[in-house]
């Protein structure tokens, strides 16, 4: 434990309770982690907590959209993205909802504070209208042709083919993505939070060194066209927080978003008992307060966020660390490229502490997007890992093992060269401190790369060869383990499973303090491979598998019988003559298994008309196996056969529904044989 532990308070941004967790997100994430362990690594009190983002319209519709109540969907969702960050090994202290009791309290007493301290005014505005829905329309939820370039069906706030931004009250023969009906303007009373009330606090904390520079300098943009005031609330039908004192008046999701942060904590501090909420949240705290999140919501994080904390009379961020976006082989993710990776989808293929690793080794603390490269991923990992690091204890151990009862020298013959791998650590520190993780990963090989120069000079493996030689053989063997033992204790923030099966290996748990002296006369455990190289035939499998989910998700879109309103557009339209190259055929389930370490997985034996087929269908959560068995089903038998992680799939079976447990194979009727063509 540090002499004077310093108490920190770690957030992520919290995801959205409306779709799964990806590599995108996952960047964050990563980073977020690496620092809390870093810090817990040097004896610091860090308590690390996240939340879903539970409300809105867009979480109404959707739960309208699968059939379900809100509250059901947003429970499942937090089930899938809570496993996605325990995959990764993200070290959460407590992980909420802000569709909580604790947010409820918290979200009433700041409103209530700041329309006590005058900062919330009202007034009537227009707004678009669905009349066939009875609602009014978010911008998102309004399409129709731009005003500028004429794009048909873009928008209300922003055109995708130019870019213009505007009101949806400008555009062309405007739509509800609801319901497709025109929308009326209505008349209703707004509530705001009067934002250029901080101008002058904000502009002292933007310049206080609580943001990034490029941060702040974005800031003084927003000031020099003046901060506006806040709309804050939204009208009945809406899922969220009812305002108080009000009637069918809702705080908007983006006011009890960040309070959010102080939900999940308080969740925290209730179950714990041993933590006390005040003393991280009052105005006067002496503890720290990090934000990590994504350039896409730094309006909100560093105006309205430090504003609404600061009016009632709360503590503000000690400072928000934003990160760029993840891109893929050079360009945005894409769902139809297979680089638009689920987090689930990954797991099922690679090591999450090899996409640990390369995100660590590309990170540094500006606003950079990090290119995620599938051929430098294994290549990186694969050379620094693998043939820099681990093979420094594996070069090492077999003859501490075989020829020394797996006990290490007593003496250590190079206190020179250790002490210049310990020297190491205050410049390895401030890197971790300063999330300059890439450029602490450029120190760790390097040290990596004198270590096994180290080896390569001493060649134990001709000294074995050579008698009278026991007390040399051990004592550079000795000095190699000890040196990866430095390595991996800078590395253990990082890669926490690798770190852990190290300990187990050294009989050691892994210190920052525990390196200043090395390990002599110490027992350390046969070796074991510790870690497994990237094979690329296993990054073609998650790419193939991602193309897969996505069509999986656009099949699965159910329109509501209110309207029109779909996940994401209809493809293109297609001519029947490629349509007609599709063959379904009717096909009878032989056999039906759980694939092993696949979430979603099912493997099918097909009988599809005197040939066997063998396809894999992610529909576990829907069915059990062994009630599948017997049953006729239709196929699409003319899909290239695919190389997945698990085996050939040699085809795709047709399923639809909105998702989780309502997914329904096609069941043809009673009369149908395998090998019928579906007409």
């Amino acid at each position: 434990m540090a002499a004077n532990p310093r108490k920190i308070l770690v957030t992520c941004a919290l995801p959205y309770a409306n779709g799964s967790i990806h590599l995108g997100h996952m960047l964050e994430h990563i980073q977020a982690d690496i620092w809390v362990r870093y810090q817990r690594l040097r004896g610091n009190e860090v308590h690390f907590i996240c939340a879903d983002d539970a409300h809105g319209t867009p979480i109404m519709l959707k739960a309208q959209q699968m059939g379900m109540e809100p509250e059901q969907m947003i429970a499942e969702v937090s089930k899938e993205h809570q496993a996605d960050f325990a995959g990764f090994d993200i070290s959460f202290d407590n992980y909420h909802s802000t569709h909580s009791e604790e947010n409820r309290e918290l979200s009433s007493f700041i409103y209530n504070e700041l329309k006590k301290n005058g900062f919330i005014t009202s007034r009537t505005i227009s707004q678009l209208f669905d009349p066939e829905k009875e609602m009014f329309l978010p911008d998102r939820f309004v399409k129709g042709t731009c005003p500028k370039c004429k794009a048909d069906d873009q928008y209300g706030d922003n055109c995708d083919n130019c870019g213009e931004t505007y009101s949806p009250t400008d555009l062309i023969n405007p739509k509800s993505a609801v319901s497709g009906a025109t929308p009326v303007m209505k008349d209703s009373v707004h509530f705001f939070f009067d934002l250029p009330q901080f101008e002058s606090m904000l502009k002292a904390w933007t310049k206080s060194g609580a943001l990034q520079e490029e941060t702040s300098n974005k800031m003084q943009e927003w000031f020099d066209g003046g901060l506006q005031q806040w709309d804050i609330s939204r009208d009945a039908p809406y899922f969220g927080f009812e305002i108080p004192g009000e009637t069918g008046k809702y705080f908007y999701v983006w006011l009890d978003a960040p309070i959010g942060y102080m939900g999940s904590f308080k969740n925290l501090c209730d179950k714990r008992g041993d933590l006390n909420f005040d003393e991280f949240w009052h105005k006067d705290s002496t503890t720290e307060l990090y934000h990590f999140i994504g350039k896409d919501i730094v309006y909100f994080h560093s105006l309205f966020w430090p504003a609404m904390l600061d009016g009632a009379g709360l503590r503000k961020p000690s400072n928000v660390f934003v990160h760029g976006y993840v891109t893929v082989n050079g360009a945005k993710m894409s769902k139809s490229k297979g680089t638009f990776v689920k987090a689930s989808t990954y797991l099922e293929h690679l090591d999450p502490e090899c996409l640990r690793y390369y995100y660590a080794a590309k990170l540094n603390n500006r606003i950079d997007d990090l290119d995620l490269n599938l051929e430098d991923f294994s290549q990186r990992v694969n050379s620094d890992v693998v043939n820099k690091i681990v093979n420094l204890a594996s070069r090492n151990a077999g003859f501490i093992t075989k020829r020394f009862d797996g006990k290490l020298a007593d003496t250590f013959a190079e206190p020179a060269l250790y002490q210049e791998f310990v020297a190491a650590s205050d410049r390895i520190a401030e890197l971790y401190e300063n999330r300059e993780f890439g450029r602490a990963i450029r120190e760790i090989t390097a040290l990596a790369d004198k270590a096994n120069q180290y080896v390569d000079e001493k060649a134990p493996w001709v000294v074995a060869k050579e008698e009278g030689k026991d007390a040399e053989l051990q004592s550079i063997c000795s000095v190699g383990i000890n040196l990866f033992r430095v390595l991996m204790t800078y590395l253990k923030p990082v890669m926490p499973k690798l770190a852990e099966r190290v300990e187990g290996f050294l009989n050691e748990t892994l210190t920052w303090e525990g390196i200043a002296q090395p390990l002599t006369g110490h027992d350390i455990a046969k070796f074991k491979a510790l870690f497994s190289r990237i094979d690329s035939k296993h990054i073609e499998a998650m790419v193939e598998a991602s193309k897969e989910d996505a069509a999986a998700e656009k099949a699965a879109v159910a329109k509501p019988a209110a309207g029109p309103l779909v996940e994401e557009p209809i493809a293109d339209e297609i001519e029947f003559d490629d349509f007609a190259k599709v063959d379904l055929r009717i096909a009878k389930i032989i056999s039906c298994e759980s694939v092993p370490k696949a979430d979603k997985l099912l493997k099918f034996q097909l009988d599809i008309g005197g040939e066997t087929r063998q396809v894999f269908s992610g529909i576990k959560s829907a069915y059990n196996p062994e009630d599948l068995v017997g049953k006729l089903t239709v196929v699409v038998a003319n899909l290239k056969p695919r190389k997945m992680k698990f085996g050939m799939s040699e085809g795709m079976i047709l399923a639809a529904g909105p998702g989780g447990k309502d997914l329904w194979l096609l069941e043809p009727h009673d009369g149908a044989q395998p090998g019928m063509r579906v007409m």
